[in-house]
């Protein structure tokens, strides 16, 4: 039975991470940017399917909360970016350029490459113990996932028909 519950989990993230990409591409500007509700919400889904997918054992349940906070810290910061890309889409390109020069907005740049960076690599930080203790099978559960996600990212790209969402 938890295998099928796993399964179906896994199921549902493939399904829904596409969908919530969607909400970033080309093809929604003028729509509404979900909620910050909306977000935290995708994010606890996130978080219940990857822990329901890797069906920890007692002994690796005590690595998983830097896990989910290093996930949430994650989504909390990337949020941070949608909104501020939704506000440079109601004001315009011209007006986000405001008194900026090129220098200052590559400065910009990289600052916002840097902190998605340091997200990643906390994230990749807190997985390492943990996946270390997974079985063969909790494994390729994980890759799964990671795989599902992944897809989900570049689909979003290649939606948009940019190189990544970072681009204001």
């Amino acid at each position: 039975m938890t295998r099928n519950a796993a399964v179906a989990a896994i199921a549902f993230l493939v399904t829904t991470s596409s969908l919530a990409f969607a909400a970033e591409t080309s093809t929604t500007v003028g729509a509404a940017q979900p909620s910050a509700a909306d977000l935290k919400s995708l994010t606890d889904m996130r978080v219940g399917i990857v822990r329901a997918a890797l069906q920890l054992t007692p002994d690796q349940e005590k690595y998983w909360p830097a896990i989910e906070d290093a996930i949430r810290a994650r989504a909390k910061n990337r949020q941070a970016r949608l909104e501020r890309i939704a506000e440079l889409q109601e004001n315009g390109p011209m007006e986000a350029l405001g008194g900026s020069n090129p220098v200052e907005m590559m400065q910009r740049r990289a600052d916002r490459l840097i902190q998605r960076g340091t997200d990643l690599k906390k994230l990749s930080d807190a997985w390492e113990p943990l996946y270390k203790t997974l079985s063969d099978d909790q494994k390729r559960r994980m890759a799964f996932v990671s795989f599902a996600v992944m897809r989900g990212v570049r689909n979003a790209i290649e939606q948009r028909g940019g190189p990544d969402d970072e681009d204001e």
